[in-house]
C-alpha cells in the first residue's frame, strides 16, 4: 500500500435533530426509539449551534436521518440562512428518492448556499426502518442499488445526460439543467463487505465510528486498498463525541455525571433493541460497552459509555484539552483527516472545544482556523485579554 499525502485536519460539528439535546445522554437512534432531551430541535436553537460551530472554527455540521430524525434537507435549508460560511453535512437515504430529483436536490442547495453542501450517503442498515418508508430491499441490495445510484448522481452533476438500467435503477435521457458549483464531496460509512465495495467506488471520504486507533488503522488500511484497486484515493474521517474540560479530572467527572444520569431500566432497553441492528458498526460499538457501566474507558481517554443507551457513535475522547488534542494526533496518525464532533449539550460542547482544543492543534501546527479573523475572540480559553 502506497504512503499516502496527508491533507488539511478539518473539524465539524453535529446538528441534534435526532431526539433534541440536553445536559444528559439522549438515548435511542437505529430503530430504538429517542428518550427525552431538555432542548427540542428548534430553528433558533439549531441556529445558535450553526453560528457557534462556524465563529469557532468548525468545517461543517452532520445533520442525521432516520425516523427518530427531523428531515435532514429541510432543516439545513432552514438554517443555512443563519450563518454565512459553515457547510451542512446532510445525511440522506438514497433509496428513499429517484437518483435524478436527488442530484437536482444537491445542486439546487449546492447553489444556493454559494458551495456549502456536503452529502452523508446513509445506506440504511435496519430493515424494519427501510419498509417502514416503502423499501423492501435486503441489505445486500440496498448496497447494490446505492452504488447504481451513486453512478448515476455522479454523472448527472458532470452535466452528462444518462440512460441506465441496473439491477434496481433506471433512468432514460435524465439530465439536470443547473450544475452544481463545486460538486459536493460524498461521505460514505460502513464496516460490512458490501459497504467497502460502495465506498472504494464512489466515496470521497470514509467514514468510521470511533473504535480505539489501532482498529481505526485497521479499517483505513482494508478501504485503502479496495480503493486503489480501482485506482482511487480517499481522505478518511472519524464519528466521535467528546468531553474536553480545563483539566482531566473535570473531564472526567462530567463523564461520570453522564453514567449516573443513565439508568439500569434504560441501558437494558436500548441494548436490547440495538442488538437487533444489522449494522456491522453497529455491533462493534456494543462490543465496546458490554452493556455493562464498568471498564468503559477503552482505551487512554477513549470512553464507551455514550453507546450504552444512544445508537451509532457511542464513544467519546475525555479529558484535558491537550489530552484530547493528543488523542486527535493518534487518530490522525493512523489516516484520519476529518473529525465529525458531537457533545451534550452540543451549544456548550462546541465551545469547549472550539476554544480549549482547537487553539491547542493551531499551536502544534495541526490545525489551521477556517473562519476568517473578524469575529475572532482575542481572549484565550480560560484566560484574560492582555493589556495593551
Amino acid at each position: 500500500m502506497k504512503a499516502r499525502e496527508r491533507t488539511a485536519m478539518k473539524f465539524h460539528w453535529f446538528l441534534p435533530t435526532n431526539g433534541g439535546d440536553g445536559r444528559q445522554v439522549v438515548s435511542g437512534g437505529h430503530g430504538v426509539e429517542h428518550g427525552n432531551a431538555g432542548r427540542p430541535a428548534s430553528v433558533p436553537y439549531l441556529g445558535q449551534i450553526a453560528r457557534s460551530a462556524e465563529q469557532l472554527g468548525f468545517e461543517a455540521a452532520l445533520t442525521p436521518t432516520g425516523a427518530w430524525c427531523e428531515d435532514a434537507w429541510l432543516t439545513t435549508a432552514m438554517l443555512a440562512p443563519l450563518s454565512e460560511r459553515l457547510k451542512f453535512l446532510v445525511a440522506f437515504r438514497p433509496g428513499l428518492t429517484s437518483p435524478t430529483l436527488a442530484a437536482q436536490m444537491a445542486a439546487t442547495f449546492q447553489n444556493l448556499t454559494e458551495g456549502r453542501l456536503l452529502l452523508n450517503v446513509v445506506t440504511g442498515g435496519e430493515s424494519h426502518e427501510q419498509r417502514a418508508y416503502g423499501d423492501f430491499l435486503d441489505k445486500d441490495g440496498r448496497y447494490e442499488r446505492c452504488g447504481e445510484f451513486l453512478s448515476i448522481v455522479r454523472r448527472l452533476w458532470t452535466g452528462e445526460e444518462v440512460t441506465y438500467a441496473g439491477k434496481h435503477l433506471r433512468v432514460d435521457q435524465a439530465r439536470l439543467q443547473q450544475l452544481p458549483d463545486p460538486i459536493p464531496g460524498i461521505y460514505f460509512g460502513g464496516s460490512s463487505p458490501a459497504a467497502g465495495e460502495v465506498a472504494a467506488e464512489h466515496a470521497d471520504v470514509y467514514l468510521t465510528w470511533g473504535e480505539p486507533p489501532a482498529a481505526v488503522e485497521k479499517k483505513v488500511r482494508w478501504i485503502t486498498e479496495l480503493a486503489e484497486k480501482k485506482g482511487r484515493e480517499l481522505t478518511y474521517g472519524i464519528r466521535l463525541h467528546v468531553i474536553s474540560r480545563d483539566t482531566s479530572e473535570e473531564a472526567w467527572a462530567e463523564a461520570d455525571r453522564l453514567l449516573a444520569g443513565i439508568s439500569d431500566e434504560d441501558i437494558a432497553r436500548v441494548q436490547e433493541g440495538l442488538k437487533r441492528s444489522e449494522s456491522v458498526g453497529q455491533k462493534n460499538m456494543l462490543a465496546l460497552n458490554e452493556g455493562s457501566k464498568d471498564g468503559l474507558e477503552i482505551f487512554p481517554n477513549l470512553w464507551a459509555g455514550v453507546g450504552l443507551v444512544r445508537g451509532g457513535a457511542g464513544t467519546a475522547m475525555v479529558g484535558s484539552h491537550e489530552e484530547v488534542a493528543d488523542l486527535v494526533e493518534q487518530y490522525a496518525a493512523v489516516g484520519i483527516d476529518e473529525f465529525v464532533l458531537s457533545a451534550y449539550p452540543h451549544l456548550e460542547g462546541a465551545y469547549h472545544f472550539g476554544e480549549g482544543v482547537l487553539p491547542v492543534l493551531e499551536k502544534r501546527g495541526l490545525w489551521t482556523n477556517p473562519a476568517p479573523a473578524r469575529g475572532r475572540s482575542s481572549v484565550p480559553f480560560g484566560g484574560q485579554k492582555a493589556a495593551s
